[in-house]
């Protein structure tokens, strides 16, 4: 086995996969990236100072894809895997009588099915680099409190933090770790996409006009190496995000309201 500590992040083609691929590549880590965006990818090993990389383009929703991914990064790491960023995921806003099905089927596939899928492809990977192997989830501050016009993604973050948490439970024994980072709205290409097919105005426009806080990609890298690296089984990433867990911890009612009150919801 070598020692070179591994790290396979899925959605590694841009935005916070990315991320925090190079953070771990500048620790001297080696990294695998996976995505269905394979230029993307190409990308960012470019982007890397050192040649220890590898890509893999395949489909999270797929579980069989899954095992030929990791089996294949296992191989080109020399025979090791320590942490599995189990990062790929898609937004989805607006009312939900304006989600389409196809929309919220692929919602909930990508973001919690490829969750809990490479969960399982990982485990037997991590069981061998244990103790100090990690599952590493993206969650995000939608799983904190539900928000307005993002129902479907609200409830595929609560389910990536409900799986984080039950698998800290029953992966305590094999000293694997389980984590979360819970970002709130970073500064990725995914801001400038439409929050669902019959919105006319992209995500980014909407934080701003709201006033709420974007926070720097390269601050979620270092929440997940601190993640990684800490004891916290969730981690909090950006002021927005903070003030939403700070607010639903102890004062759920006003957050209610100001939830409620809200001029309309992200996305319409």
């Amino acid at each position: 086995m070598s020692t070179r500590k591994a790290i396979f992040v899925t959605g590694g083609a841009s935005g916070i996969g990315r991320a925090i691929a190079l953070y771990f590549a500048e620790r001297d880590w080696f990294v695998g990236v996976g995505d269905v965006d394979e230029a993307g990818m190409r990308e960012t090993l470019g982007m890397m100072g050192h040649g220890f990389s590898y890509q893999h383009k395949f489909d999270v929703r797929e579980r069989a894809d899954w095992d030929e991914a990791l089996d294949g990064f296992a191989t080109a790491a020399g025979s090791r895997i320590d942490v599995l960023a189990n990062n790929a995921g898609i937004p989805l806003g607006g009312s939900l009588m304006e989600n389409s099905t196809e929309e919220i089927e692929r919602c909930l596939d990508i973001n919690l099915k490829g969750v809990l899928f490479g969960a399982q492809a990982a485990y037997p990977h991590l069981k061998k680099t244990a103790p100090g192997s990690c599952l590493l989830n993206t969650a995000s501050a939608a799983g904190i409190y539900g928000t307005p016009g993002a129902s479907v993604y609200s409830a595929t973050k609560f389910g990536v933090r409900a799986i984080t948490e039950s698998l800290d439970g029953e992966w305590a024994e094999d000293g694997i770790k389980v984590r979360s980072i819970m970002p709130s709205f970073i500064d990725t290409p995914l801001l400038d996409h439409n929050p669902n097919a019959r919105a006319n105005e992209d995500i980014r426009s909407r934080v701003k006009e709201a006033g709420l806080e974007i926070t720097p990609v390269e601050e979620v890298a270092k929440a997940a190496w601190d993640a990684v690296h800490g004891e916290k089984l969730h981690t909090v990433v950006g002021k927005t995000a903070k003030q939403i867990a700070f607010g639903a911890r102890w004062m759920p009612g006003r957050v209610r309201k100001q939830t409620r009150n809200s001029t309309r919801p992200l996305g319409k």
